[in-house]
């Protein structure tokens, strides 16, 4: 969620619409993986603005079930 990378404030980030714990993408795809990585060292490169979020337009392949689950936090 979009939500909890703007809330730990990096630097700079990418954020893609994809499942927890995928952060290159779907399992054994390195071409996807590698152009991941590419778009992070560009948005390394870019990125002036401390801060700032690039959304980047890489889609989830697999179904979309995932998108289903919510997660619930407890505010204390």
């Amino acid at each position: 969620m979009r939500k909890f990378t703007e809330e730990t404030k990096p630097s700079r980030a990418i954020f893609l619409k994809w499942p927890l714990g995928h952060p290159l993408g779907e399992p054994f795809k390195d071409k996807q993986h590698n152009a991941v990585l590419r778009e992070a060292f560009n948005a390394l490169k870019t990125i002036k603005e401390p801060g700032t979020i690039i959304d980047v337009p890489f889609r989830w392949k697999r179904d979309d079930d995932w998108r289903s689950v919510t997660i619930v936090t407890k505010k204390t």
